[in-house]
């Protein structure tokens, strides 16, 4: 057969970008061959709205409620990273009760994050009821968040320095009601999805990713812990307080989508376990380093510059980054979230460069969906976990 007559009967297929299982505007156009998928080429940039070029336009805390919009999910990492990068290039010390409420905060947001994975990921493969199931958990958390932030989704909590504001008072004995109730959950969803013959067999053997594939690619997170590679930014880099719980870095042989889906499920285990002991060790003390707030500094605006626009106002707290650059990184939800950070020696960064995980994590679609069927793109892409804000900026 030659090749004119093959080339006839392949079928170029629009997936998104308003597609209701894309996962936020994602569109790829795939080529089918019948059921079989061809080829597959991902189009980005639909959600892109400049943040590298917004902070460069920007003091750190004026910022912040930006980051917040990257991953929408797992909102507490992205001002985690915000506020760590600027700590390390200034040597700053995070006193120890806000390193243990920042634990506990990025804790739960792993778990909200992870449940707001699972149910779409569910929902996808045909499997409406978790769907509903883990809005009820997720809640909760959107609760705890609620009580301690004031907000439940774009919490603007994290400062240079330490976080915003204490615990209020009873919210530890809340967050230890919520542990005990969510490790019940967890039973259920397992009972529910794990010896599901038609989930298994949705997901079984589709999306392998071998262990040095895996870090061929970059990959990070669940797609490179599936796939048997034991490496966690939280035991590699000691970045908070991690090193003072006890906690096991969780992990997968397979690197099919099953594997990915039982090792987020075990992850959010250990994620409670870590949050159990932080509330139960959390010491006293201050919440914040005030000593950072540089107010000290003499002011002489210039007409028209940055300071003389808000002289009328309360000046936000400027913190000048040194005149060096630095790479922080963290272990997000969906893997390694990072910046890559120039000072410049005055209150905007030089250079502002962001890492996002998911967008890492999809370069590997392509390659992953060949050869496979129409309805394995689905399984596949929503075991790779990604959020469009954070994959396009």
């Amino acid at each position: 057969m030659n090749l004119s007559a093959t080339e006839k009967d392949l079928m170029i297929v629009n997936m998104g970008p308003h597609h209701p299982s894309m996962h936020g505007v994602l569109r790829l156009i795939v080529t089918l061959d019948g059921e079989d998928v061809v080829d597959c080429e991902p189009i980005l940039g639909y959600l892109h709205r400049g943040m590298e070029k917004i902070a460069e336009n920007r003091t750190i805390i004026q910022y912040l409620p930006y980051v917040t919009r990257w991953d929408y999910l797992a909102t507490m990492f992205t001002e985690a990273i915000t506020v760590n990068g600027p700590e390390q290039l200034g040597n700053i010390q995070v006193p120890q009760r806000a390193s243990y409420i920042r634990v506990i905060m990025l804790e739960l947001s792993r778990i909200a994050s992870h449940l707001l994975w699972l149910g779409p990921f569910m929902a996808d493969i045909g499997a409406q009821t978790p769907f509903f199931y883990i809005f009820r958990e997720r809640e909760l958390v959107y609760d705890l968040f609620e009580a301690a932030t004031g907000m439940r989704m774009m919490h603007n909590y994290f400062r240079i320095g330490g976080v915003a504001a204490d615990l209020p008072y009873g919210w530890i004995d809340k967050c230890l009601d919520f542990c005990d109730y969510f490790l019940t959950g967890i039973v259920e969803y397992q009972k529910l999805i794990t010896r599901n013959p038609i989930f298994l067999e949705r997901v079984e053997g589709i999306g392998v990713i071998g262990g040095e594939e895996a870090i061929n690619w970059g990959l990070s997170g669940p797609m490179l812990r599936a796939s048997g590679i034991k490496w966690d930014l939280r035991k590699v880099d000691h970045y908070e307080c991690y090193d003072e719980f006890d906690w096991e870095i969780q992990w997968q042989k397979e690197g099919d989508s099953l594997a990915r889906y039982l090792f987020r499920i075990s992850e959010m285990t250990e994620s409670i376990k870590i949050i159990q002991q932080a509330l139960e060790g959390i010491p006293g003390g201050p919440y914040e380093n005030l000593e950072i707030r540089c107010f000290d500094r003499e002011r002489d605006p210039e007409w028209n510059d940055f300071e003389y626009r808000f002289i009328s106002k309360k000046p936000s707290p400027t913190f000048e980054l040194p005149r060096q650059e630095l790479y922080a990184r963290m272990e997000a939800p969906k893997g390694e979230l990072g910046i890559f950070l120039i000072g410049d020696q005055s209150g905007f960064p030089w250079r502002w460069k962001i890492r996002p995980p998911g967008f890492i994590n999809l370069q590997i679609l392509p390659q992953l969906v060949k050869r496979m069927k129409l309805a394995d793109i689905m399984t596949i892409l929503g075991s790779i976990d990604i959020i469009m804000g954070e994959v396009d900026r």
